[in-house]
């Protein structure tokens, strides 16, 4: 195995274990536990299923610090072909979104908080406790939408340079490009028609696989050496 056929790999599982981790909290969590518009019942599920919640906060943090190491992989792998657009891919997919994420993970904690009822929360009844965890939901989803922009844009350095590259396919390159409007797309949807929301994610979905092709061709497949004559 080439070093740029182990950067790949190393690259793409972490692409994929941060994924999987990520989607955990962002999806599974959320089909499990919230209610739409009902502050009650979805308290009454965090509250029934407290480790089940506190699990989904855990791999949200892991998947954000595994995120951190993604970009710095492919970066390593890319910066041959381009270090300036490969240190622009690691700005916008790693300083820009690791930070807003480990932010966010406060609003789970707040949600979980007035679930629980503390103490120093007696001043406020059940209802306004309830109304007030749902408010840390909807916000907590307010910020991956705004972070949305960045899971898009990154995608812009990281396809260009996939595609100039010559040692992965440049068909992945352009994938990647079309899934930043994928993200977009969700990302504007949900802050100006919230309604519109989940048919706009559902019909993204295609355009965003880009992503999980080029992780799955970064382990199985690698990078292909380049003849030395190609090389700069």
């Amino acid at each position: 195995m080439t070093s740029l056929s182990k950067n790949a790999r190393v690259a793409g599982l972490l692409y994929i274990l941060a994924s999987v981790v990520g989607v955990f909290r962002l999806l599974y969590i959320p089909s499990r536990l919230f209610v739409h518009a009902n502050a009650a019942a979805t308290a009454n599920n965090i509250a029934a299923h407290e480790p089940l919640f506190r699990w989904g906060i855990l791999s949200y943090l892991l998947a954000n610090l595994l995120w951190l190491f993604v970009p710095l992989a492919l970066y390593r792998l890319l910066k041959s072909v381009d270090e300036t657009l490969a240190v622009v891919m690691v700005i916008l997919g790693s300083l820009m979104q690791v930070p807003i994420f480990f932010m966010n993970s406060l609003t789970d904690s707040a949600a979980l908080l007035f679930v629980r009822g503390a103490d120093f929360l007696s001043a406020f009844d059940k209802p306004q406790r309830e109304a007030f965890a749902l408010f840390s939901l909807n916000l907590h989803h307010q910020l991956d939408l705004a972070n949305g922009i960045f899971w898009g844009v990154w995608l812009i350095p990281f396809g260009l340079l996939v595609y100039r590259s010559r040692f992965l396919p440049r068909f992945l390159g352009i994938w990647l490009i079309i899934a930043c409007f994928g993200w977009l797309a969700f990302s504007f949807t949900g802050v100006l028609w919230p309604g519109l929301e989940d048919r706009v994610f559902n019909l993204a979905q295609p355009l965003t696989l880009g992503e999980v092709a080029t992780m799955l061709w970064l382990v199985i497949m690698g990078a292909k050496e380049r003849p030395a004559a190609a090389r700069p």
